[in-house]
């Protein structure tokens, strides 16, 4: 896919269950914002958990098990998250029954939303529906409403969750920033050359944002 010479293309491996992924989209997005840079986004998936069950697990005991976190520094960890994430205007909402969820099901509706450009929206969306709002993004009948919410068709909507009609694509899509070596998220890749890893902060991405636009000038 090419993007216009006049816009900046930015490429977005992430997962909707991962906090520094909305943070550091919002971070980036202030900063675009600010510099009135023209630019394209394109959110690609990446599953933090591929082997979660279908029932996911609770969001603490995932922390600790993964990470070797203990409950003090997992405390710790939601109130820095939920203060940067307030000085980007998103509120998350933790709460000790919070689950993380196998998002396969999330990537394909992402995918499926994309053929009617709305990848965007339904990602945004879906964000607010783990972090601020705590709803199971492990049940098909959830995602469909986060779907519909957001003007799609709730039924086609649960069609491709139940047939399953796009898992292949998205495991191809998947395996290709496997490939390109991303192993965390986020990642963001600029112009297809750069690629810049975790949430850097607005003022970071600004000065990423003004050196692009020296080397395009």
């Amino acid at each position: 896919m090419t993007t216009p010479q006049n816009k900046l293309r930015i490429d977005i491996v992430s997962d909707v269950v991962c906090p520094w992924c909305v943070i550091g989209y919002r971070q980036l997005a202030t900063a675009l914002e600010a510099s009135g840079t023209p630019h394209e986004i394109h959110w690609h998936p990446f599953e933090l958990n591929p082997n979660m069950p279908a029932e996911g697990q609770n969001l603490q005991d995932h922390v600790a098990e993964k990470y070797g976190t203990t409950k003090a520094q997992s405390a710790d960890s939601r109130v820095r998250m939920t203060e940067v994430g307030a000085e980007v205007n998103f509120k998350f909402h933790f709460a000790d029954d919070m689950r993380m969820h196998n998002t396969f099901n999330v990537h394909q509706l992402l995918h499926w939303a994309s053929q009617q450009e709305r990848t965007h929206d339904l990602k945004q969306a879906l964000f607010a529906a783990h972090f601020t709002h705590g709803r199971n993004l492990s049940d098909d009948s959830v995602l469909a409403d986060v779907a519909a919410e957001i003007g799609l068709d709730r039924s086609e909507a649960l069609a491709v969750l139940e047939d399953q009609r796009f898992a292949a694509d998205v495991r191809a899509a998947e395996k290709v920033w496997l490939d390109e070596g991303i192993q965390g998220v986020p990642a963001m890749i600029f112009n297809n050359r750069h690629l810049i890893t975790g949430a850097q902060g607005v003022e970071n991405y600004s000065r990423v944002l003004q050196e692009l636009a020296k080397e395009n000038s």
